[in-house]
Order: structure tokens, then sequence, then C-alpha cells
């Protein structure tokens, strides 16, 4: 399979190209042009935000934008100017921001990416691909903020090139100066080149958004609307060189255990390693890490899922997050399921240590990430080509046992993943088709049968857009195939995702003699992008019961069939009370591979944006049937009443230096069989142009009658246990941010956690499907049930003999995670971190409240600390 991946990519690249008529040159209608010129390398301006420099009075300046918002096309409150000259190694723009009140410059420092205050922002179309850009944006204060930008309108701050620019403010208002080096874009070979150019500045007095490439209302896209930046000639394409070494010292801190020779009360290590990107041809290019450190400068969100399933967490390792999007292929739009989750690789090992000899044990957080190369860009002839390999170590927990030894266990094989993505634009680049393949594939050995030998996943997916992209089709279908012994495809089968032993289920039967499961699903939509205030879609997406992702991928639910339709309406030009104004309706059907017809539900949520910039976002939820699939965890299906939502969230006016907003959100359903309030409100405040200060605090309630407790056996036959629980969770996200200038910052990040779970009026499945509450199900009898000690029996023909028992399922769960963070980028590409984390993780006595529990797990108690130094040198070759 690996073999036929790489022949795959092989054949991608060297198949003949098919152009349907894709023309750099070809002219686009109505768009604006701009003409360059080259100079020679010793007239280059001098970065220092003043156009003074000869070379600039070589080109003319454009100016003569327009408002994107709020009102479109209308002559901005203040206008800009542009200039644009290149050499053999770098592209020079210059902007002149006029402004009647330069003091009025809202000029807030933050990090690299805030797009804080006024700012100006140059986008290159390089490929002239109608879809992808380089993102170039610099803020009145000197910060720089950059975005690759893909499928003709998905932003990614994640990209960081190198590049120079100062700014300056002068009695007209504002000016920049940024250098470009060419190594930093992506361009074929043509002597003579056309790009896609956009140019945007932000007026923060008005929230004032205008344009040099004047944009349609609702316009089908971002990229696909620039103008054109023509005297390119002779350009010298760019092979890029990068080498980047770090070395990071990290110290652990914790409150000892006594006997525990894992948790003496403090860890210290030192690693080091290397990160290199090579261009393999200007439009190509090969990303390496060797012993990378993968480390997160910002914990994950805490959370509980008390339905059993895994929580989608976003990625925020820097190399899988880099040129991302071409390794994009999500199953649909209604959930998170992708065929690349690149959290897996470097994931939790997988193997509990489970021993009665075993008294203390010390598991790695995470395996071992031995190197990783990717290998990604985008050619002249619209190919979007991505190939990923990565490999992690073995991972060995350390066990001490009764007799006093210590002993290895295996909780991780040798695995290596793959991922191979293309993609090919054609009909003038309104159309693309695109196939992804990955494997991953694993060196089991002794006690790791569980899991699966070698996983494969493929995919095709298409999107064609018609009369001036305002309608479009889209679609995509895949196939999985895992490999295992009888233990791990049994255990796949039964597991929460597919739930082949569900017990009214027909079509579905668990197999204990299969080796490999092989499913398939897939995606189609047909809709309107643009034209008018109204736009909207109708498709569908299938998961059938054998589809398995989640060795590289994720899939929370299998055994599923969705319908989908929406209609949006927005306001096209501003009105006398609003500026913008979004109101979408959607409509979902859920089914599962039997036709059981599980649930529908309708929505309509809307955003207002006042003048005065304030804004709200309410909505409504209606769900007249749920039906769960999973609820009783391989049980019968489930009825739960029918649900009514709403929410409203309100924002005031941003512009200011202290800003607030507050929301609820309510969830009722019939019967009182559950409900939600959830209460958040928060504030942003700067009183600096280098401070920034937020807190938003949240509290949820959330009753249910029949929440899942256990699963037992009484006369030869299933009982799922439910109960009433009473359910409070309480965080807050606390952020601080102080810049000492552009290039250094400190970051304070915390996020208390708590969250109780208590029951009572347990009962039991009578019928699942029943529409009302009293008949499916049947509360306990006083009689019938008692606790001792951590645990419930259950006598339920009362005959005085125990029928089953369940454990006791309250809880209290408390989380802190805090990070200090010092960055400083003390030469372009070149970053010093300084860090230091708290964190706690306790579980509380459930009859205290989440108050008193945060209390007793967080102030008074030792949190754990990590402090790490890191350096990276970025070498530009």
């Amino acid at each position: 399979m690996r073999s036929l991946i790489y022949l795959v990519f092989l054949f991608l690249l060297l198949v003949p190209d098919i152009n349907y008529g894709q023309n750099q040159e070809t002219k686009k209608i109505n768009n604006r042009s701009y003409t360059t010129i080259k100079i020679e390398n010793e007239n280059a301006p001098n970065i220092d935000g003043i156009l003074d420099d000869s070379a600039w009075e070589l080109v003319p300046f454009t100016t003569d934008y327009t408002q994107l918002q709020p009102d479109i096309g209308a002559a901005p409150t203040e206008q800009t100017k542009m200039k644009i000259i290149y050499d053999d190694g770098y592209i020079y723009v210059a902007f002149r921001c006029l402004d009647q009140d330069p003091d009025g410059i809202e000029k807030r420092l933050s990090r690299r990416d805030g797009f804080a205050g006024d700012w100006v922002e140059v986008s290159f179309d390089s490929y002239n691909d109608d879809r992808t850009a380089f993102s170039f944006t610099l803020t009145a204060a000197g910060v720089k903020a950059d975005e690759f930008i893909s499928n003709n309108g998905r932003f990614d701050d994640t990209w960081n090139p190198i590049w120079y620019t100062k700014t300056n403010i002068d009695e007209l208002g504002w000016t920049a100066e940024l250098k470009i080096p060419l190594s930093q874009l992506r361009f074929n070979s043509d002597k003579d080149q056309v790009w896609g150019l956009q140019s945007k500045r932000f007026y923060f007095r008005n929230r004032e958004r205008s344009l040099w490439q004047g944009i349609v209302p609702n316009a089908p896209g971002y990229v696909s609307e620039f103008g054109e930046l023509r005297g390119l000639k002779n350009l010298t394409p760019q092979k890029q060189l990068e080498i980047q070494p770090y070395v990071v010292t990290q110290l652990d801190t914790y409150e000892s255990q006594a006997g525990n020779p894992y948790r003496d009360g403090s860890d210290s290590k030192i690693n080091a390693g290397l990160d290199a990107k090579i261009g393999i041809t200007n439009d190509l290019t090969l990303d390496l890490t060797l012993n990378p450190d993968f480390g997160q400068v910002e914990a994950d969100p805490a959370a509980i899922a008390l339905d059993g399933f895994q929580i989608f967490f976003r990625e925020q390792r820097p190399f899988f997050v880099a040129n991302s999007n071409i390794f994009d292929y999500d199953l649909d739009d209604q959930s998170s399921d992708n065929l690349f989750y690149s959290r897996r690789i470097g994931r939790s090992p997988q193997r509990a240590v489970r021993d009665p000899e075993v008294v203390y044990t010390d598991t790695p957080q995470n395996s071992t990430i031995l190197g990783a190369a990717k290998f990604s860009g985008k050619t002249k002839n619209g190919w979007t080509l991505g190939l990923l390999e990565s490999l992690t170590a073995k991972e060995y927990a350390q066990t001490f046992r009764n007799d006093s030894t210590q002993r290895d266990v295996l909780v991780e094989p040798l695995t290596n993943y793959i991922i191979g993505r293309a993609q090919k634009d054609f009909n003038n680049r309104n159309s693309y088709i695109g196939v992804i393949a990955t494997a991953t594939n694993r060196k089991l050995e002794p006690g790791l049968y569980n899991l699966h030998s070698d996983a494969f996943s493929g995919g095709i997916d298409f999107k064609h857009n018609w009369n001036d992209r305002k309608y479009y089709l889209q679609g995509n279908t895949i196939i999985s195939n895992v490999q295992g012994s009888n233990e791990a495809i049994t255990g796949t089968q039964r597991s929460l995702t597919h739930l082949f032993n569900r017990q009214d289920a027909t079509h579905l039967t668990v197999d204990t003699t299969k080796t490999a499961l092989t499913g398939t699903g897939g995606n189609l939509e047909i809709g309107k992008a643009s034209g008018g205030n109204f736009t909207g879609s109708l498709g569908a997406s299938w998961k059938s019961p054998e589809l398995e992702l989640n060795d590289v991928g994720f899939l929370r639910q299998a055994d599923l069939i969705t319908q989908f339709s929406t209609l949006k309406y927005t306001l096209l030009n501003p009105t006398k009370k609003f500026r913008t104004i979004n109101i979408e309706f959607e409509q979902q059907s859920l089914f599962d591979f039997e036709g059981n017809y599980n649930r529908i539900e309708y929505s309509l949520e809307s955003f207002f944006r006042f003048n005065n910039t304030w804004e709200t976002n309410f909505g409504l939820i209606h769900k007249p049937r749920i039906i769960s699939t999973t609820e009783l965890r391989g049980g019968p299906r489930f009825r739960f009443n029918e649900e009514n939502i709403q929410f409203l969230f309100i924002n005031s006016d941003s512009r200011k230096k202290f800003t607030y907003g507050a929301g609820y959100v309510i969830s009722q359903a019939s019967q009182n069989n559950f409900s939600v309030f959830r209460v958040e409100a928060g504030f942003e405040y700067q009183p600096l142009d280098a401070l920034s200060v937020s807190f938003y605090p949240e509290y949820e309630i959330s009753p249910n009658k029949t929440q899942y407790v256990s699963t037992t056996n009484y006369n030869g036959q299933n009982r799922y246990i439910l109960g009433n629980i009473d359910q409070k969770t309480l965080s807050a996200t606390l952020r601080l941010n102080y810049s000492l200038n552009p290039n250094l910052s400190i970051q304070y990040y915390a996020q208390p956690f708590a969250s109780k779970g208590t029951y009572i009026d347990f009962n039991r499945v009578d019928n699942s499907t029943a529409k009302d509450l009293n008949e499916r199900i049947r509360l306990f009898t006083p009689n019938q049930i008692s606790k001792i000690d951590t645990e419930y029996t259950v006598d339920e023909n009362l005959d005085g003999i125990i029928d089953y028992r369940f454990r006791d399922p309250d809880f209290s769960v408390v989380q802190l995670r805090t990070n200090l963070v010092v960055r400083w980028e003390y030469i372009p590409g070149s970053e010093l971190f300084f860090v230091w984390s708290q964190g706690a993780d306790g579980n509380n006595d459930p009859s205290n409240t989440v108050f008193n529990a945060l209390d007793q797990q967080i102030v008074n108690k030792q949190l754990n600390n990590t402090f790490l130094i890191k350096a990276t040198y970025r070498f530009l070759l």
C-alpha cells in the first residue's frame, strides 16, 4: 500500500498537464491592474518607514480604495495609496495611509498575527490560480501578521515567513515599507508573469475595511476576486533553504509521593533538534524535522464528555500546523470528521498497564516523534501536492512492583504514518478534483495485539463552480480498511464509534473471526454561493457502519446518513440602524443504515452589527425528534424528548479601550427530560497600547433525568441503568498580553475548570423509544435500591437477594491550566521562549460546591510546575 501511494504521486507529477483554457494572461473583467518595474539591487530602498528613497519615484501610487465594510463600494473615510517594486531577491511595497487626525491613529501592540489597531495589508496570488495567496499585514505600531490563504478564502495565520518592515507616523497619517524575500513566495518560471493582487486597510475608528480591488456584494470567494499585478519579468525562481536548530531545557516540579520512585518532586531534561525547509523547486518545498520539539505553548481547554465520545482538539504544534490546509479532507461541514487528524501522530500511548503486582507506573504522556518529513506546494500547472511521513518510537512505561523490582512495559509500538494529497485545478480555475491516501503501519509486539496492525484510507473530492462562481457542486467519497488480529477488529466493531453489538440493529452483527474491516463514506452538496441577498445549499452525506478512520484521522460516529439544507440572508449594504445582518436557516435529518429515522432539527440563527458597532447573535433551535443509537452503549436506540433551544449574545463597541459582552443558552426538553442553562460574560480592557487583559467566566447547569450510568445483566438480559444527574460546571479564561515592542511580548493564560455531577432517582430502561418519558423508563423504588459505600445494589424482584450492582457515578473534577510565555524574536525568524506552566488535576467530594472544589484542589494544593527555556536560530541560505 505504501508503494502504491508513492506511485500515485509519481504519476501525478509526470502526467501531462490538462489546462482546459487555464491561462495566466486571461484578463479578469472589471478587475484593476497595477504595473510594477524591476530595479537594480543596489538601488533597493532602505526599510525605515519613510518613503524618501529614489527607487519609489520610479513607479506611481495606485489608490482609489473602496469600502468592503460597512458600505460596500463607497469611498473610504480615509484614502490609501500603494506602490510596488522588485529586484532579483525581493519585492518591496510602500503604503501611504492618509489620516486627517494622526493623533487618533490606533497604535496597539500585540504579538505577531494580532491584527490590533490600524493596519494595512497586501496579498499576492503568485500562482494566479484564483484560490491561493500569500498575505502580509502590518499594523501602525509595527506588528507583523502573515497568512497563507487557500480554498479561495481560508486564512491560515500559522504561516510565519521571514520579511522586513517598518512604519512611521507623520502629519499626513502613517506610512509603511515592506521588504519580502521572493524565497518566501511561490511562483513559476515564466519570463513574463501576472499575479493576483489585493490590498486591504482597516481604519480602526470606524471599524472600516477598504480594498484596492473592490469586491461585489456577497462575492463567491476572496482570492478569485483579486486584481492583477503586471510587469513581473525575468523573475528568478528562489529555491528556499532554511535551517532552524533548537535547544530546549525543562524542569518539572510537583508534589512528591512517598515510596513512589517516579514522583520524587522534580524532573529535568535537555533536548535539541533541527528543522529544515528545502526548496526542491520554486513551487515545491520539503520540510524536515529531526527529534522535533512538539510541545504546545497553550494547553488544551478542559472538558468532560459524559457521552463517552472522544473530544476533538485543534492542532497547535508548528510542524503540523504549517501548510495543514493542503492535507485537509473534511468528510462534511456538519462534523469534525477528517481523514487526517495530525494529533494522532505523537498520541498518548494506547496500552494501559493493568497488573495487580504493579504498585507505581510512569507512563509517557506522548509518543516520541523520531522524525517527520513533509513535501508540499503548488505547481504552475495547477497541481496542489502534499506528502507527509512521520515515524514514532516504541514507548515503555516504567513499573515498580510489589517485590520492589522495576520492569519496562511496552505501551505503544513503533509506528509509521504517511499521508498523500493532491488536487488539480482546471476549467479556467473554476473546478478542481483531488485525491488523498493515508497509511498507518504498526510493528506490533505481545501485549499490543488489540491495536490495528495496518490502517489505510483514501478518497476523491471535487468542486465545480459556474456562472461566475455563483453556483457550485461539490462532493467527496472515501474508503477505509483496517487490519489486525481478531481481538483488534472485534474491539473496533464493539467501540462506541461503530457499536456492531447494538441490540436492536438487524443490519449489524459482531463477527469475532474478522481480521479486517472495510467501510465507505461520502458527501454531495449543491448550492448558491453568491449573487443577491440569498444563498443556500442542499446536500447529503453518509458514513457506513464499517468506516474506521481513527488511526490517523478523526471519526466520531459511523453508521450515519445525514441530509441537510441551508438558506442564508445577507444584508448587502448598511441601513440607518444596521451595518451587518446575517440570518441563516438550517435543517438536518439523520438516519442509520437500517433506515431508522433518528433525528430532525431546525435552526434559525441571526447576527446583527449596529452602526455603533455593537453586535448581537440570537438563535432558535427546534428538535422534534431525537433518537440516539449510542446513548445505551450498545443497547437499543434510545429516545429523548423533543428539545427547544434559544441563545442570545451581546458584545459592546470593540473600538473602545474597555469592551464587554454577555450571553446565555437555554435548552429545555418536554417532560423536563433534560435542560441546559449556560451563562457567559466577560470583558477585554486595553489600558495601554502595550497591555491588554481579558476575562471570560462561564457557568452551566445541565440536569438530565436519563443520563446513562451502566449496563448490567439480569436473568440473562441486559439492564440499562440511568440516573437523574444534576451537573454544574464552572470555568473561566483569563488572558493578559504585554508587548514591549513588536518582537518582544509577555503572554499569560489561565483556565480554571470545575465540574460536578450528583445522581438521584436511578431508573432502568423499559421501552427505549417510547414518546412518553414515563413509559420509556421505570424508577427504582426505595425498597429495590440501596447504597453501600461507593456502590449501589439492586434487588429488582424484592426477593431479598441482590440481583445486580453498579458503582456510585457521582463525580467532581477540577482542572487548572496556566501558561506564562515570554517570546522574543531577536532577529526575523529566530526566537527565544521562556515558559512557566502551572497545572492541577484532581477529584473532589461531589457533595461540595464547584467553588469549594476549586478552593480545595487548586488554592490549597501544591500545583505542578514546568519551567522551560527554548532557543531557535533560523538560517536563511
